[in-house]
């Protein structure tokens, strides 16, 4: 504990007399300090005890004193010690009322009692202070180096938990809760998800303190790592502001952290190695050696249906393997993510956590962007440009065949503005929607527009009758049923779409073109 006014009141030595503020002597002492000037506050920091003999005061004057005693309240002063036998031979009553008034402690120093004694006995008492947080906070970075290493980091945060008497927690990189202690914590850590996304996007080291007096407890968020992106986070809750060992205890949880993320960065980038080979072999049809190279580490991914996914797109791209292999290691399930550059690559296992994870980045992301996007006027930033591309289930023999499919159902994405298309969605339905693409509407326009411009004049309607010819797969009587015509004259208009665009309807490839031409103009209609 620092030292107070009341122990400095209880040393023998001292001899100090309250005179004033009894009830106020419990307040810590930051320094002792001696000042005859009218009015020290301009070098006052607050918390001082503030010696003096009045050498320079007119201590009868009333309001003279409460005017001086006013002052050193409002600067922070903790007390005041009045040496008698120097100029007064007792404090004089207007300095005791003054004090009383403002309810700051006056001490009443013997003329046998030098300043020098006070202020070395605070000093020893501050630097015994310090020896002892000091002490502590060695004897805390030995335990929780003890807990690290015995029991990882659960037992890290349940030591630091009882270090602050208060609760700890450590966040992965998308912002989940890897672990928290003691277990009621968990609740609480998770209401500050976006608080730890927050810090996240700044570079480490960063810190930042959440709630305080009119919270349940006071926060603090400190980033984890040395890198640009920082790969966790760590939250310590506390009644109160943290003092000088649990202050040490923090940094030491801090430290061993960080250095456990580096050297899961250093695994995480010989893993990157790894899995680069992995997948080139599984693309070149080599499943076997595939198998072999992995070992372990990615066996049982190849062993079961998996998903591929391609992403490309800026930053989002980090943003996405942290969130995949997030959820794979809170499931405990094996992922294969290869990032180049711009471009992600992503084997997991079908139906799993990683793959949920997956759609569900997308569609936060695609909500977003709905909701931001009419009223944006700024120009959309490298998050924005993440699409994603999602292979059906597949086996280590059809990798190559997933990748093709991941990288059509990309292409799809980017040309339909989605941030997510799975190539299911391709394989199945109509193919309808893929006609909704400014290259197929421009050969469409570009294929009618002479009998669009015909029809403009007034002198038939070739496109219905096109349309409706096509529909009726060349059935002249039931095709000119639908219009209300006679066969003999759709057999004309037919004949006059053939001289117009230069090109024969029997010929099964224009009868194709044209009907998915009439299909995207109708679209767009």
């Amino acid at each position: 504990m620092p030292p107070t006014l009341a122990s400095l009141v209880h040393h023998s030595a001292l001899k100090l007399t309250v005179r004033a503020g009894g009830d106020r002597l419990d307040v810590p002492v930051r320094w002792a300090h001696v000042s005859e000037l009218a009015d020290p506050v301009p070098y006052m920091e607050g918390g001082e005890l503030l010696l003096i003999t009045a050498l320079k005061l007119d201590a009868e004057d009333p309001e003279a004193m409460r005017r001086y005693v006013r002052r050193l309240a409002g600067a922070g002063v903790v007390g005041l010690g009045f040496a008698v036998g120097v100029n007064y031979d007792e404090i004089p009553e207007a300095l005791v009322d003054a004090a009383e008034e403002e309810g700051l402690p006056l001490l009443e120093v013997p003329r046998r009692t030098p300043f020098l004694a006070i202020t070395k006995e605070v000093s020893a008492a501050i630097a015994a202070d310090q020896y002892r947080a000091v002490t502590a906070g060695f004897a805390a970075q030995r335990e929780l180096t003890r807990q690290a290493l015995n029991d990882g980091p659960e037992g890290l945060l349940g030591a630091l938990a009882g270090q602050v008497d208060g609760w700890a927690a450590l966040y992965d990189a998308s912002g989940a809760v890897v672990a928290a202690a003691p277990d009621w914590a968990v609740r609480r850590a998770a209401r500050l998800t976006a608080d730890v996304e927050r810090l996240r996007d700044r570079p480490a080291p960063a810190s930042s303190v959440v709630g305080g007096p009119d919270h349940e407890d006071r926060v603090e968020l400190h980033s984890i790592g040395t890198g640009r992106r920082p790969r966790a986070a760590l939250a310590v809750g506390t009644a109160a502001a943290l003092g000088t060992a649990e202050r040490y205890a923090v940094h030491s949880a801090i430290a061993l952290l960080t250095l456990t993320t580096e050297r899961s960065r250093s695994l995480h980038a010989a893993e990157q190695r790894l899995g680069t080979a992995v997948l080139r072999m599984l693309l070149a049809g080599e499943p076997d050696h595939a198998r072999a190279v992995a070992g372990d580490l990615y066996g049982g991914l190849l062993d079961a249906p998996f998903r591929m996914i391609v992403a490309e797109g800026g930053t989002g791209v980090s943003a996405l393997a942290d969130a995949v292999e997030a959820a794979g290691a809170r499931a405990g399930e094996a992922v294969l993510a290869v990032t180049e550059g711009e471009r992600l690559v992503v084997l997991a296992a079908d139906g799993g956590a990683a793959v949920q994870a997956c759609g569900d980045h997308a569609a936060a992301l695609e909500a977003a962007r709905s909701k931001d996007g009419a009223a944006r006027e700024q120009p959309a930033g490298k998050d924005d440009d993440l699409v994603i591309g999602l292979s059906a289930p597949a086996g280590p023999i059809a990798a190559a065949t997933a990748y093709k499919q991941a990288e059509q159902s990309l292409s799809v994405a980017r040309r339909r503005g989605r941030v997510l298309v799975e190539h299911e969605q391709l394989a199945s339905g109509s193919v309808l929607p893929l006609l909704a693409d400014d290259a197929v509407r421009a050969f469409a326009d570009g294929l009618l527009r002479a009998l669009h411009e015909h029809d403009a004049t007034g002198r038939g309607d070739l496109v219905a009758s096109l349309r409706a010819w096509l529909s009726r797969h060349g059935q002249w009587d039931a095709a000119a049923a639908d219009l209300g015509v006679h066969r003999h004259t759709l057999r004309y208009r037919m004949r006059r779409v053939e001289e117009i665009l230069g090109r024969s309807l029997d010929d099964p490839d224009v009868r194709m073109e044209l009907w998915l031409a009439l299909k995207a103009t109708a679209a767009e209609q």
